[in-house]
């Protein structure tokens, strides 16, 4: 009866080991102890390396978020290399990409410049925010997407709009397009009344459209005459609304 009792407690091959000598059952014993002990520490070792590798990963987007440049308004003959150049009288320049069409292979008029330091960045911005380059007066700002703790699921308060019997209607606006480019943008050509870029209930992401009202029937007609081109290097319609 004690070797059936002791048969269900040891499996048979270690049970016979384990009678053999007392040597072989030390022997026995310390492998088992040292694969109960020893595995887990592994194990611990690896989730250890792993939380560390993400976490890295996670810091990441932070660290670069206060030197990577947006630069907007650019003239389309503008490569890499002239926006490297543009920005390196500021600091050390780790990337400068001007962005391409797909399907066309041209400039969208816009790029990213990615600095070394934010110091960098920020003496960037306050040299060449608003310059004229080819004609053209660019924007330089801090990358939107990159900047951490902001809340963007409530829209910033937006200016009243004033609406008229006057009005157009402003189609495939780019997503960087605020009510407030919109409005300087049509405004650049004459005085309006008012413009509004329409959002996503309850968010702050455009619809990709807006409206810009006048005083009269002639800047109507001005209006969509004229404004049909570009905008945030993006083609624009402008209709009647």
């Amino acid at each position: 009866m004690a070797t059936a009792i002791s048969s269900l407690i040891t499996p048979p091959a270690l049970h016979l080991r384990c009678r053999s000598t007392a040597s072989a059952s030390v022997s026995v014993s310390a492998r088992l102890s040292f694969r109960a002990v020893a595995a887990p520490q592994a194990r611990g070792r690896g989730l250890a390396l792993r939380v560390a590798a993400s976490s890295a990963v996670f810091e990441a987007p932070a660290e670069v978020a206060a030197r990577k440049l947006y630069v907007g308004n650019i003239p389309r003959t503008v490569t890499n290399d002239e926006l490297r150049e543009m920005f390196a009288a500021h600091g050390t320049v780790e990337r400068a990409e001007v962005m391409y069409d797909k399907y066309t292979n041209r400039s969208r008029r816009f790029g990213f410049v990615t600095m070394s330091t934010a110091e960098e960045a920020n003496a960037a911005i306050e040299a060449l925010n608003g310059t004229e380059v080819g004609g053209r007066k660019i924007k330089v700002n801090v990358t939107e997407s990159f900047l951490p703790n902001i809340d963007r699921s409530a829209p910033e308060p937006e200016p009243v709009f004033v609406d008229s019997q006057y009005k157009v209607y402003v189609g495939n606006l780019a997503k960087t397009v605020t009510t407030e480019v919109l409005k300087n943008f049509f405004s650049e050509k004459g005085q309006i009344l008012s413009a509004t870029v329409s959002h996503i209930p309850g968010t702050s992401k455009s619809k990709g459209y807006g409206f810009v009202t006048f005083s009269s029937e002639e800047e109507v007609e001005a209006a969509v005459a004229t404004f049909n081109n570009e905008l945030e290097g993006q083609p624009i319609r402008v209709n009647r609304a």
